[in-house]
């Protein structure tokens, strides 16, 4: 076979299109399929074609569980956090038609952490000398911006983290550096009272309730596995009188009844 033949999908045996394919450790994938795969997986060329039938096998039945989900709180402004909370389970989108996107739903007991990131950028504010030519200030000027990322860690059999941009590109602030501080959100100064400042904190407010979101997650889990992991105690049943260790439902052991 030539190197420009034309070559099939593995996956839906159509023809893929001269730019199309989409490499696999031993196959071929057009693009309609490889958009199929979960958006946070990264590893496409290093997969064989078993592994990536088993990621679409999965991504199938990931469709149940959007249409089982029931949005209880959202946090974001253009990709969000959306949180199942009776059903202790989440998902990162910015779709409006969640059948169609069917993004990953996953368990408050995948998540492992939460990083914040604040990314900076500068650009040189130029004049006019008397020659009408474009040069510096003295000392030079900069207009400063600022882009925000959420990295949500989890334990997952296709990825391991999910990064997106807060604010959907940079944050224009003017031309006084916001000087988060390392590792954190916390801002030390900044200009006040101008509404890109204003654009500024929203984010970073943003940003900060979705990490305490995340970390109440595992708190909740945490919580759940250590009252599961508790020794029960014996009880006498209120309707038939006997001492009985309650099952997992809180139920009697002798006549089924509840006892808490």
């Amino acid at each position: 076979m030539g190197l420009f033949d034309r070559k099939y999908c593995d996956f839906c045996g159509e023809k893929i299109g001269l730019l199309g394919n989409r490499k696999l450790q031993d196959g071929n994938m057009c693009k309609k399929c490889a958009a199929k795969l979960s958006p946070w997986f990264s590893e496409r060329r290093e997969s064989t074609k078993a592994e990536i039938q088993e990621q679409m096998n999965y991504r199938e039945e990931n469709r149940q569980a959007v249409a089982e989900f029931h949005t209880t709180r959202s946090i974001g402004k253009y990709t969000k956090l959306l949180m199942d909370e009776d059903a202790r389970k989440f998902m990162v989108t910015s779709a409006r038609d969640l059948a169609e996107a069917n993004p990953d739903v996953l368990d408050y007991s995948q998540v492992t952490g939460c990083d914040l990131d604040i990314q900076e950028s500068r650009s040189e504010q130029k004049t006019k000398d008397k020659e009408g030519k474009s040069v510096s200030y003295n000392p030079p000027r900069y207009e400063y911006s600022y882009q925000f990322y959420v990295t949500i860690r989890v334990n997952h059999p296709y990825f391991d983290q999910m990064r997106y941009s807060l604010s959907n590109g940079y944050v224009n602030v003017g031309d006084r550096p916001m000087n988060t501080s390392a590792g954190s959100w916390n801002v030390r100064r900044a200009a006040v009272g101008l509404q890109r400042t204003t654009d500024y904190y929203e984010f970073v407010k943003m940003g900060n309730e979705i990490k305490e979101a995340v970390e109440a997650m595992r708190t909740q889990e945490r919580a759940a596995v250590e009252a599961a992991n508790a020794p029960k105690t014996a009880v006498v049943c209120p309707l038939c009188g006997a001492t009985t260790i309650p099952d997992e439902n809180g139920r009697c052991e002798y006549c089924g009844g509840a006892v808490e």
